[in-house]
């Protein structure tokens, strides 16, 4: 460790945001530039507590104390080193990750944790500045064809790691550009599109094929897919939002968060904002937020981007409504120290204005004579505990209109697209409608294999490209004729 009074005589310390009255009329990133010495600093708050639970709290395993003191020691090369050896995109959990490697932080016990996702950033901005990234090219080929589909964080990490094993990989995108997610679902003042264009001019230098605007099962069948491939990888993401099926739901007026956020993303890209991400031309036209009242409901990520990109509009007022109840300003109980905490996070996008509530049901939508939504009715919920399960219950007399132009349904993701391509491939689905699959490797076809939100479920940009790496080892031990327990069990000599 760099300096071992480190986390005594530094407090941690995050980089400055812009004034939230001056950042809402932009769509540019909100934290100002901060210095090489400002992340030396918060480096050497890291202290020598023995057992790194940050590497467990983190689903890529990030070296993170090792990166930590290369930071202090301004070794920014070795630094880089490290964390790429465990994190294809940095510049992407850098930046948009929820940090659970700080959660878990020993530091964290009693003291502000280390700032890991602010070092992580620092570090792959360095690399990129001093030239560290460079394009790693194979030295030799296998001769196998990889598909990989579905071009989100998962999918990207799977194809630079199948690239790096020597396999030729065409990744396909129906899209018209790369990124899935983080291109057309993360707003550009968390993430600015050009960090992913820096890295696909990366990807395609190692020799990775990007096919966009091709709708796989439509424009390729699956059959020739899998002619044409000796191993075809899905990593597709959850695409299909949950609704809210109560009556005036049919009201113009009301539409899933996912289809606000990716008009906003085309029209800073200054691409056609009326089509889908299926060619498809959006039923109502362009949706925006300007004087109207937007009602977010779900209080979730996908929520607060909402709220964030409202006011960015120029929105009347911007509500955020929960179901469930408020969450405790600090850790809850049932949540210690390593875990994860169940608490209250206040975003960036909230700081700039929201008026938020808890524990609220939406009844109905109310509708004008002419079809467009004006108004919802709305409930405050108790929520009791009966048989070890939380029940909710309305409060009498609770019940009434709350006005509203746009309302955007944010409560999240029930499964991909099964119609198309995963059906033509005959896949079987777990009880949630992902994507079945036994080490990554389908149930159905050896040769297909699924990874990301197809397979898990959706989850965190960090954990997409955790299961892109570990589907892409597995694809690779199927692909050379290992097994898979064989190929960890050397893999751990080696480390020995």
């Amino acid at each position: 460790m760099g300096k071992p009074t480190g986390f005594l005589e530094f407090t941690r310390e995050l980089p400055k945001k812009r004034d939230p009255q001056q950042r809402i009329h932009d769509y540019k990133e909100i934290e100002m530039p901060h210095s090489e010495q400002d992340s030396q600093r918060q480096a050497a708050r890291c202290m020598d507590c023995g057992t790194p639970f940050c590497h467990s709290g983190c689903p890529l395993g990030n070296i993170i104390p090792e990166f930590n003191d290369a930071v202090y020691e301004q070794n920014w090369a070795y630094a880089y080193e490290i964390l790429s050896s465990t994190n294809n995109f940095p510049e992407f959990t850098g930046r948009i990750c929820p940090a659970p490697c700080e959660a878990s932080c020993v530091l964290g016990i009693n003291k502000p944790p280390v700032a890991i996702e602010f070092i992580e950033k620092s570090i792959i901005e360095a690399a990129f500045e001093h030239g560290y990234v460079t394009p790693k090219i194979p030295k030799e080929r296998t001769g196998k064809k990889v598909a990989v589909v579905g071009s989100g964080p998962a999918g990207m990490a799977a194809a630079a790691q199948l690239n790096k094993a020597g396999h030729t990989v065409t990744l396909f995108e129906r899209a018209d550009q790369i990124g899935g997610l983080l291109r057309y679902g993360i707003p550009d003042f968390k993430l600015e599109k050009w960090t992913i264009d820096r890295r696909i001019a990366v990807m395609e230098a190692e020799g990775i094929t990007f096919k966009t605007g091709v709708n796989v099962g439509v424009d390729v069948k699956a059959k020739d897919l899998l002619n044409d491939f000796d191993l075809v990888m899905l990593t597709g993401g959850s695409t299909v939002p949950r609704d809210l099926p109560i009556p005036g739901r049919n009201l113009k007026g009301i539409y899933p968060a996912m289809e606000f956020l990716s008009q906003q993303n085309k029209r800073n890209a200054n691409i056609p904002v009326l089509v889908d991400h299926r060619g498809e031309k959006y039923g109502d036209g362009e949706l925006l937020a300007t004087d109207k009242n937007v009602v977010v409901i779900g209080g979730g990520d996908t929520g607060s981007d909402c709220v964030g990109t409202s006011n960015r509009h120029g929105a009347t007022s911007v509500t955020q409504i929960e179901l469930m109840p408020m969450p405790p300003k600090d850790r809850a109980e049932n949540t210690p120290w390593p875990n994860w905490p169940m608490m209250l996070r206040t975003s960036t996008s909230h700081e700039e204005g929201c008026d938020r509530h808890w524990s609220i049901n939406t009844k109905e939508f109310i509708g004008d004579e002419n079809g467009n939504l004006k108004a919802l009715r709305i409930v405050d919920l108790t929520w009791k505990n009966e048989n070890g399960r939380m029940q909710m219950v309305e409060l009498p007399g609770s019940e009434r209109d709350v006005p509203c132009e746009l309302a955007l349904l944010a409560a999240g993701f029930l499964h991909p697209q099964h119609n198309g391509l995963l059906d033509d491939l005959g896949v079987e689905y777990d009880e949630r409608g992902n994507v079945k699959a036994a080490n990554y490797q389908t149930t159905t076809n050896p040769k297909v294999f699924a990874a990301g939100d197809m397979r898990r479920g959706q989850s965190l940009v960090v954990w997409a490209i955790s299961e892109g790496r570990e589907a892409a080892r597995a694809a690779d031990c199927y692909l050379m004729g290992e097994s898979l327990l064989e190929a960890k069990a050397v893999s751990l000599i080696a480390v020995e």
